[in-house]
């Protein structure tokens, strides 16, 4: 029988959107908190300053070309130091910004990629530098303690040209891991006690369990075609995969995995790399363990690099940006994130409801991402697990005193133009809850829980249980315009009419925070899903969550696994295989879906608003993969 885990609840409408972290954890910028004054001016901060590109034009330029078959630069991916030279800030730009700093006394650390530079200093001192004070607050809706500061800093002028961000002021932020279990309440049954597979997946792997919420691996490689590469020898040889995390985990989790599914992989093959004193061992280890076991396991003998940074500031800026500025790994995956519009201004500083042009860490994350895309290294982050609801994970959803709306809304950083957006969906099985009939899944769908959500209304009573919105995240972003490699998909949508996030203030009544722009023509996610309804999920061994856990899912173990496919094709075609999304765009554009396309298409379910289709869908994305097709069409240049 499927293992259920139980995890702590917010309140009654997130009560089954259950994942491994506290609810002090998931404090967002969109809750209200009281100021009990200034922060102690005494104590160090680390705040990273951002620089700003040169030639951005160019270098987006040149990114397409490198991913596009018959252009002159053609997987003529860049160095570490090619990218600085030509794009990043030059040494006279770095020698004032750190003039700049040292009159401040702060302490710096430029990167070799000259895209940011660390610095370390008092509070005090960065108040002076960014012209603010730096205050103390309590969220009113958690409890949870944190420091911003009260005013919107200021670049100084004399490096404004510079710098584009600073980012680490404000440790308010926190990241949610895109993990999901099967909810404690539900016990799955059928004729013979289990959750029952329809359909044979192709294949044999031997390390497949065929037992939905008990898959491996090895059903991975069933289900997507992974198996000939295998037996071509292609197991990851001669690649690296990183992995940008927000907690520490034990090494030993993963070769445990590996070894309980009898799989054999390269050993001594995780390298740890703990940015800014690293991660705590806490709720997210789990969340950890799963990306180096998934991606590891799909790619059993590529070398594994962990990035793991504290779950705050500048933490996740300065870990995927050294992951990249090392420039080792070939690809690049994470599973954390955060509802896009918390960037912005009218969340972060107050603003206008209606400014969504100040972006905050959107602009640091895309200069980072676009360095990752020139240099051949493939990104993938998990598009999230709250379906076209993304605010729904973290701040709840309701009509009472202290209740958020849920606006549609997509995740951060999985809607940057420059990754690949990790979605999610359902593999075919049959079901029954409590005493209820049994009824089945017969096609690979959307994943989303109102399929649930709607048998429990029908056979146990209405309103008895609340899963909106657990789902595979996808929807329209309202700050990232259409990609290139978007314009001619059928299927993208602009953003809809009448979104709002509003807060119901118990003193004050309801407050609008944002008013989100209708009818804007957005980039769309995801781009490609892979089973990760947590009914249909997997096993993981974390020694934070008790060992062997199973019945878990979300989009975070997509991620990893499109991270390990990529080490598989790295091997195969001899080349990193840099930016996704325009070589699988216009694969599919042209091919569509057949016998032999790298793509299937998700034509059910639906992620609480977006359904599956024939075609691109903001559920599903462009559909599921067939990895041997995929291979196939890279080796003959499309």
């Amino acid at each position: 029988m499927i293992a259920q885990l139980h995890r702590t609840s917010l309140s009654l409408s997130l009560g089954l959107l259950l994942t491994g972290l506290s609810a002090g954890a998931m404090a967002a910028s969109a809750t209200p908190a009281v100021d009990t004054g200034t922060a102690s001016t005494n104590q160090n901060l680390q705040v990273t300053l951002v620089l700003k590109l040169h030639n951005q034009a160019a270098l987006e330029d040149y990114i397409k070309q490198t991913v596009t078959p018959g252009s002159a630069n053609y997987q003529k991916f860049l160095t570490t130091a090619q990218f600085a030279a030509q794009y990043g800030a030059t040494d006279a730009d770095i020698a004032r910004v750190q003039s700049v700093l040292k009159q401040q006394g702060i302490t710096a650390q430029v990167l070799p990629s000259h895209l940011a530079i660390q610095t370390s200093g008092t509070l005090s001192q960065f108040n002076a530098l960014f012209s603010t004070s730096v205050h103390n607050y309590v969220s009113s809706q958690t409890g949870r303690h944190f420091h911003k500061p009260s005013s919107t800093p200021q670049i100084p002028s004399s490096i404004a040209d510079v710098v584009a961000i600073a980012s680490g002021l404000s440790n308010e932020r926190t990241y949610l891991s895109h993990r999901v279990s099967t909810p404690a309440f539900v016990s799955l049954q059928s004729q013979n006690g289990k959750a029952t597979a329809l359909t044979k997946s192709s294949g044999s792997n031997p390390t497949a369990s065929g037992e939905p919420g008990e898959y491996t691996v090895g059903d991975v490689a069933n289900f997507y075609n992974i198996n000939p590469l295998y037996q071509r020898g292609v197991v990851g040889k001669g690649s690296t995969v990183a992995i940008v995390t927000l907690s520490n985990f034990y090494p030993a989790d993963a070769t445990t995995y590996w070894s309980d599914i009898g799989l054999t992989t390269k050993p001594n093959r995780i390298t740890q790399v703990h940015v800014d004193g690293g991660g705590a061992i806490d709720g997210g280890s789990g969340e950890t363990s799963i990306d180096v076991e998934q991606s590891g396991g799909v790619a059993p003998f590529a070398n594994i690099i962990v990035y793991d940074a504290p779950n705050a500031g500048n933490g996740y800026i300065d870990a995927f940006a050294q992951a990249v500025s090392d420039n080792v790994a070939d690809s690049i995956s994470t599973s954390w994130g955060g509802p896009e519009i918390f960037n912005f201004g009218a969340i972060v500083n107050g603003d206008s409801d209606t400014d969504t042009s100040d972006a905050g860490d959107l602009r640091a994350f895309h200069e980072i991402f676009l360095e990752a895309a020139v240099q051949g290294q493939s990104l993938f982050a998990a598009a999230g697990d709250s379906g076209a609801y993304d605010t729904v994970r973290s701040l709840g959803a309701g009509t009472g005193v202290g209740d958020f709306t849920a606006p549609l809304t997509v995740d951060s950083p999985a809607s940057d133009p420059f990754i690949t957006a990790a979605g999610g969906t359902t593999t075919p099985y049959s079901y029954a809850f409590g005493t209820g009939p049994v009824e089945s899944i017969t096609q690979e769908s959307v994943w989303g829980w109102d399929y649930i959500q709607n048998y429990f209304n029908t056979y146990i009573g209405p309103n008895v249980i609340d899963l909106f919105s657990s789902g595979g995240g996808g929807g329209v972003s309202v700050y990232w315009r259409t990609p290139f490699y978007q314009q001619f998909t059928f299927g993208v949508r602009a953003s809809e009419a009448k979104q709002s996030l509003v807060y119901n203030d118990p003193s004050a009544g309801p407050t609008t925070l944002l008013k989100l722009p209708a009818h804007f023509q957005g980039r769309n996610v995801p781009d490609i899903s892979l089973n990760a309804d947590p009914e249909t999920g997997y096993i993981f061994v974390s020694t934070f969550d008790g060992g062997l856990n199973s019945g878990e899912g979300g989009t975070s173990f997509v991620a990893p696994q499109l991270n390990g496919i990529t080490a598989l094709l790295r091997q195969s075609t001899g080349h990193r295989i840099g930016l996704w999304n325009p070589q699988i765009y216009a694969i599919q554009n042209f091919f569509g879906y057949g016998r032999f396309s790298p793509f299937n298409s998700v034509r059910a379910g639906d992620n609480w608003f977006y359904a599956g289709a024939p075609h691109y869908n903001p559920g599903a994305g462009i559909g599921t993969l067939d990895v041997t097709n995929l291979d196939a069409f890279l080796h003959a240049g499309f």
